[in-house]
Formats: structure tokens, sequence, C-alpha cells
């Protein structure tokens, strides 16, 4: 049996499949609709039914049996009336052309009646319909025709208002996924900016989306340099030149983080560091000193193991200097908290006056922490575009504040007693 298509058909299943309702669960706005129909038309039958490609298919029913949930298209009434916009009325199928053939009147359920109205989307396209049957021949009012009208209208407004309802928890899930890569994209530029910046300066770049200059009465600049670098990256490979430096710099970065002086950059094969910036703290030249050590420890650790190996290896000169600095944030797109002053000057003298494995101090480095620490004294050293310098090389901690024999370790009584306000107030 063939039945009649409409000359949109391509359209109008696409059209039904964008209200994504078939193969629905059962909606108590669908059911209501189809009881209505039933009782104003006193009809013992009645359905809300959509056509795609070759299948019918009942969103809700009332008078079938449950587990009647559609047909072949061949065999549906709806063929037809899907083929059209207006109300498709037989009052006697029995005697009509078309359907008198039909298997459901000329076998069970025997139907005699069938009225229905296409579902009209307001694209123009008939994806479905609203039936009132019965299983006896009969004439349905006028008034009864208009109430199947209007079912079919406020039908198709629950569907086109089930659509919009559909299409905007898909927006918000969208928008969800859309907030949630979002913030991980931030989160993700947030925790890289922490590890580009000091805590306090990432945060106050995030919330202010500036950072105000600061100037520091007193500070402790350490600069590290390698010995012979210059020659030893003219003959050796790039990827094991990097290496190296990463080896180092990365266990100088460990060593930061534990004693407290914030890395300010690296310059080539020079790594500079600053105690008592951007948080000012007292004991600023203490921890540049404890740093010093650990370096110098970690560097003689990792000669030791290189040259058993016979792989090449490092040696650092030290300089620290204390003095007041200029901190701030320099550039737009790659930002880079320095620090700036002749402090910082200073302190790169002193590291370049210095010698391999040795940490080289200023006179006021030294009367700030010679309580706690051995020098030896260097006397004054000329340096350029400066009056001479008296420089100190940082030996060790002294005995009684040295957890190691090599005092490059600080015992608790070292940081019991280099504290002033625990040694006055016991805290």
């Amino acid at each position: 049996m063939t039945y009649p298509i409409p000359e949109n058909e391509a359209e109008r299943n696409e059209s039904l499949r964008s209200y994504r309702v078939m193969d629905t669960p059962v909606e108590p706005a669908f059911e209501d609709v189809c009881q209505l129909a039933a009782q104003i038309c006193d009809c013992p039958v009645a359905y809300v039914s959509f056509i795609e490609d070759d299948r019918f298919w009942f969103k809700s029913k009332y008078g079938l049996p449950a587990d009647f949930d559609g047909c072949p298209r061949e065999i549906a009434f709806c063929s037809v009336t899907v083929c059209g916009s207006e109300l498709v009325l037989v009052p006697d199928l029995r005697k009509d052309d078309y359907y008198k053939d039909f298997p459901f009147v000329v076998g069970d359920p025997f139907l005699g009646f069938y009225c229905a109205m296409p579902l009209v989307t307001p694209d123009g396209f008939a994806i479905g319909t609203i039936c009132v049957m019965d299983f006896k021949p009969r004439e349905l009012a006028f008034e009864c025709q208009e109430a199947v009208r209007r079912l079919a209208h406020q039908t198709m407004a629950q569907l086109e208002y089930r659509r919009r309802i559909i299409e905007l928890d898909e927006t918000m899930r969208e928008l969800d996924t859309a907030h949630a890569l979002l913030a991980g994209e931030k989160a993700r530029a947030d925790n890289l900016l922490t590890t580009m910046l000091p805590a306090s300066i990432a945060r106050e770049l995030l919330e202010n989306d500036k950072v105000a200059p600061r100037f520091f009465n007193d500070a402790t600049i350490l600069f590290a340099d390698v010995v012979g670098f210059t020659g030893f990256a003219e003959k050796a490979e790039p990827a094991m030149l990097i290496g190296m430096l990463n080896l180092y710099f990365a266990a100088f970065d460990d060593i930061m983080e534990q004693f407290g002086p914030e890395k300010i950059k690296t310059i080539g094969d020079a790594y500079m560091a600053v105690a008592g910036v951007p948080n000012a703290d007292r004991l600023h030249a203490q921890q540049a000193c404890l740093a010093a050590l650990a370096m110098q420890a970690a560097v003689d650790r990792t000669k030791a193991e290189r040259q058993k190996l016979r792989l090449p290896y490092f040696e650092f000169r030290i300089g620290i200097h204390s003095g007041p600095v200029i901190a701030g944030l320099v550039g737009r797109k790659r930002f880079t908290y320095d620090i700036w002053g002749d402090a910082v000057n200073v302190a790169a003298r002193l590291e370049a006056h210095g010698e391999a494995g040795k940490i080289n101090v200023s006179e006021r480095v030294f009367h700030q922490t010679s309580p706690f620490f051995d020098f030896t004294e260097r006397g004054s050293i000329e340096v350029k575009n400066k009056a001479p310098l008296r420089m100190y090389f940082l030996d060790r901690l002294q005995d009684i504040y040295s957890e190691d024999t090599d005092g490059r370790v600080a015992n608790r009584k070292f940081e019991a007693m280099s504290d002033p306000a625990k040694r006055l107030f016991g805290k």
C-alpha cells in the first residue's frame, strides 16, 4: 500500500527532528490534550502523533492499548493529514474511497470515524496530528471541530515551548561548560602568574590589574655567577649547557623557597635573588647568608657527583650586599618583577670581585650578621666606578649556631638568637 508524501517531505522531517520529540517519554501536557479532545468530541479514541520518514508514532494516546505505540506510515490514517494544513474529517471510514480498505477499518478494532488536525509549525511544516476516532460512523458538530483545531494550535504551542526549554537547557549547559573552561583557564593563568611573580605581587596584580612600585629602606641582594662560563659556552653542546644551568638554578630555586629570599631573575649564567622584598623582613641579611651557604653546599655536592662520573660541572661566585632598593613590575605582556638601586649594583660588583666557591659580602652585611657567622676579612678592594669597598668572605655559621660540622645548616639556637623579638620577649 502506498501513501501520499508532501512535496516538502525532506524539510518537514528536518523540522520535526528539530523538536526532538520522537521516542520521548510520556509527558502530562500531551496526555491532558488527548483526554480533553476525547471528552469534548465524545470519542473513545484520541491521540497526538508524529510522522518521521516511513514511521507513524504516538506521543500520547487515549483509548488505545498501552503497548500500541505506532505503525508503518502506509497504514496510518494521518499520512493524508500531514500533506495539508486543514482539518481532515471522515464521518464514515467504511465508505471512504481511500480508507475503506485500511487494516484497522476492515479488521480489529474496526474503526468507523476519523477527524484530525495537522500540527503545523510556524514555518508551515505539518509534522504530526491531533486526532479523535470512533468505532462507528458519526457526525462531528462544528463546535467540536473548532475545538480540535484549537487543541492542535495549543499542542503546537506546547511543542514550541518545549523546544525552547530544551534549547535553553542546552545553552545553559554550554554556558556552564564554557564557564568551567574559563575558570580552569583562569586558574591555570593565575597559577602560572604565581610561579612567575612573588605571591603577594601576583595577588595585587590580579586584584588591581597593576602593581604599585615600592621603596624598601633595607633589603639584601644576592648574586651568583658561573666562573668561566663564556669559555665553557663556546665549546658546550646547547642542550648540555641548558641542562646544566637548569640543574643548578632549579636547586637554587628550592633553596630560595626554603630560606625566604625571592628569586628575581636569571641573566644568562647569573642568578639574582633578594631578601626582604616584596615582604619586609628584619632578618633579610641572615636569610640571604643562610641561602648562600645552602647554595654553596648544593654546588659542592653537584661537583662531587659529576666528578665521579667524569662529567663537567660549574663553580659559582656569590656576592651579597644590603641596602635600599625600589621594587616594581615592568612590561605589559611578559612583565617582570625587578629591583633597582645602587645596592643592586654593589651586590653585582661584590659577586664579580669574588672567587670560585666563595661568598663575598659587603661591610654592611658583615656588621649585620657577624654575631652569628664566621668571616675572613679581605680588606678594601678597588671597584669600577666606586670608591674602594671593604669585603669579607662568608665562611660558615659559628659553631654554636651550626647544626652540621661544615657550618652551613643553622640550629635552633640560631633561630632563637637571630630574631631580636625572640631574644627580648621569648617568642
